[in-house]
């Protein structure tokens, strides 16, 4: 399988909020940068623009939006909730019955392409 096959597959095996989710923050990722290539690595969905972007994961509670260089970006809607003091990453955990900012989401996305590019 491909790796946009691959994460189909973990969105259907979700059946519950985390697949939801996941969903969303695909079709919010894409969105962001029609230019951005799925990959599918450490078995989990990785997006990628001239370089790692963000890779997103499913636990028991939560949904993980990991930024590779996180602490490099600008954060003005404090998204970033977890892993505040480490030297690269950044990421945004989501918990059942959250909701998405989504501009704010497009945003820190579209920066973390343009860190990559620039």
């Amino acid at each position: 399988m491909n790796p946009s096959q691959l994460i189909d597959t973990r969105i259907a095996e979700l059946a519950d909020w985390r697949g939801q989710m996941i969903a969303r923050l695909r079709q919010l990722i894409l969105a962001a940068d029609p230019e951005i290539k799925e990959e599918w690595k450490w078995d989990t969905p990785v997006w990628s623009h001239k370089g790692l972007v963000c890779s997103v994961g499913a636990f028991k509670g939560t949904v993980k939006l990991n930024f590779f260089q996180g602490a490099l970006l600008p954060d003005p809607h404090k998204l970033f909730n977890v892993g505040l003091d480490a030297k690269k990453t950044r990421a945004i955990d989501f918990h059942e019955g959250d909701t998405v900012d989504e501009s704010a989401l497009k945003d820190l996305i579209r920066a973390a392409v343009a860190q990559n590019v620039g």
